[in-house]
């Protein structure tokens, strides 16, 4: 019987973990995926996919063959991770780790409420063209995670649309009644509008509330 040929995949690996920390990944999938991206890039191409990240852990995994790569991709692996929960948040991140919608991220960094940790541009994959994004610091971040800011900031914004609404309604009815009467003659109409219009210049003024 021929003996079957051993495959590549099946070729004895060398491999070292990683496992990490919770103020880096803040308990995300894609935070982990992320840093798994940023390591690779300091990588030389042809080991990057040599490493992956499983629940939350770095793994290097390289055939025995290639001991001196091995050794050389996990001094690079071991010196990205020094400092890595100060890593900068890229937007998709913010929204994984704190739960929120892309439309609430935009809107609470444009009032200032989540504060901008700088910009970063990158180029798109097969792409000439570049984007840039804004980035978050993860100490915020984690602070925004651990305490009730969210569920405040959206409480805010919810009364906030209900006084939106209830000021368009209220305009919509001084528009209406500001239109003269077609029924009524045309002095009593002019009348009644002029008397009308004083009184929506009242009303914006806020002087009943």
């Amino acid at each position: 019987m021929t003996p079957r040929k051993t495959t590549k995949s099946e070729a004895p690996l060398l491999t070292q973990d990683w496992p990490l920390p919770a103020g880096a990944t803040l308990g995300s999938s894609v935070r982990a995926k992320g840093i798994l991206l940023e390591i690779r890039a300091r990588m030389p191409v042809a080991m990057r996919r040599a490493l992956d990240v499983r629940t939350g852990v770095l793994i290097l995994a390289m055939p025995e063959s290639e001991a001196p790569a091995f050794a050389a991709a996990a001094t690079i692996v071991s010196g990205a991770l020094e400092g890595i929960e100060n890593l900068p948040v890229i937007p998709r991140e913010i929204e994984d780790i704190l739960t929120i919608k892309t439309s609430e991220r935009h809107r609470w960094l444009k009032d200032g409420r989540l504060k901008s940790a700088g910009t970063r541009t990158v180029k798109l994959r097969g792409r000439a063209r570049q984007i840039t994004f804004h980035v978050f610091d993860p100490r915020q971040v984690e602070a925004l995670l651990e305490g009730e800011q969210i569920d405040a900031w959206r409480e805010a914004d919810a009364e906030t649309a209900r006084e939106n609404r209830r000021r368009a309604a209220w305009n919509r009815r001084l528009a209406r009644a500001e239109k003269p009467d077609k029924a009524k003659g045309a002095g009593a109409g002019a009348e009644e509008g002029v008397k009308l219009a004083g009184w929506a210049a009242f009303e914006r003024e806020g002087l009943l509330r």
